[in-house]
């Protein structure tokens, strides 16, 4: 058991003694590095559980058969609307899409729109593209948004077509 956690957390672990050899070393620089890791375990803590929710309740009340007409394998133009939306309007940062990407392995979503949706996630949610609009113009937000997004979706059928046929039935077998 004791080993199992060992391993488990050895990346974590590592990092808290190099930490600790620092701040013996260097007070004010370990102090700090100590600070800032507080700080992003604590915002982590206030985005996760909220995710956790949605993802729960999206788990529950959104059948598999539903995902899959509307962004499964056969879903076309509409999986690729609904996976860049979906992204789009997301709230917090890249880390809150990874467990959201499980359910979407889980609900047999086609791999190409979860990657779309990852893109999207990063480089076309409303609340950057409003930063952007007002920061640097509508111009500059029009054109990023213009190349963004066929890479988004240029993004997602190639990382599909570069994965192995046998790594993707490994992940979705996984996630089910």
């Amino acid at each position: 058991m004791i080993k199992t956690l060992a391993k488990r957390y050895s990346f974590f672990i590592v990092a808290l003694l190099v930490s600790i050899v620092i701040t013996i070393f260097n007070k004010d620089l370990g102090l700090k590095s100590f600070s800032i890791a507080f700080s992003s375990f604590e915002q982590m803590i206030l985005v996760v559980p909220p995710i956790m929710l949605l993802l729960g309740l999206m788990d529950v009340w959104i059948p598999r058969e539903t995902m899959m007409k509307y962004m499964g394998d056969n879903s076309g133009i509409t999986g690729i609307f609904l996976a860049i939306l979906i992204g789009s309007l997301a709230a917090g940062p890249m880390y809150a899409a990874f467990p959201f990407t499980i359910v979407l392995l889980k609900k047999g979503v086609k791999f190409s729109n979860i990657i779309i949706f990852m893109n999207a996630w990063c480089v076309t949610k409303v609340s950057t593209l409003m930063f952007e609009f007002a920061a640097l113009g509508y111009k500059f937000t029009i054109a990023r948004l213009l190349i963004d997004l066929p890479g988004v979706i240029l993004m997602g059928y190639l990382v599909q077509a570069l994965m192995p046929k046998e790594e993707l039935k490994r992940l979705y077998k996984g996630s089910s």
